[in-house]
């Protein structure tokens, strides 16, 4: 009997270990179509999610821009290092300045550049020219957007509450974008 099962076992042939070219092929087309997937889907949810970020960044420097007019009774000019102002104290001519600034305005260590790596864009309006909006923000304070291009389309700004809701309709603020 152990000799009849022993034949048995030669004469029935037996599937050798291993993958066959086609399964190796199927493999390979299921991964590729898993990676189109996650670039269909992920990558517009990446450029909405850095968008949404450079306004959050933009608001918070906002609020930190009033938070040092207040203290300082003014927003911080270019001489006083601009952006800069609100994470290390600026030196003042006016000593009573230098007492009034209670910063830093910003957590140690936030970095002033959008998510594309270009340095926010922060300038003070000329109110004397009588081109200022009412109710409009005295500074602007924009991000260039991905292209790296400054004024064109993809721009993200910062807007006051009024210029928002019926003003320019262009532009961004702590919530929309142009």
């Amino acid at each position: 009997m152990r000799l009849k099962s022993a034949l048995q076992n030669r004469l029935v042939p037996t599937r050798a270990a291993g993958f066959t070219l086609i399964e190796i092929l199927l493999v390979i087309v299921i991964i590729l179509l898993l990676a189109g997937a996650l670039v269909v889907f992920v990558l517009p949810q990446q450029e909405g999610a850095e968008k949404n970020t450079t306004r959050l960044l933009l608001s918070g420097v906002g609020t930190a821009l009033d938070t040092y007019r207040l203290n300082v009774g003014h927003y911080p000019s270019e001489q006083e290092g601009g952006l800069d102002a609100l994470l290390k104290k600026p030196t003042y001519e006016n000593e009573r300045l230098g007492e009034k600034w209670q910063g830093p305005y910003l957590k140690p260590g936030t970095r002033l550049d959008d998510p594309w790596g270009h340095k926010l864009r922060y300038e003070l309006a000329d109110r004397s020219g009588g081109d200022e909006k009412k109710g409009g923000l005295p500074y602007k304070l924009s991000s260039v957007g991905p292209d790296g291009q400054p004024d064109t389309d993809d721009d993200i700004r910062l807007m006051s509450d009024t210029e928002k809701d019926g003003g320019s309709g262009s532009g961004s603020s702590s919530g929309s974008t142009r």
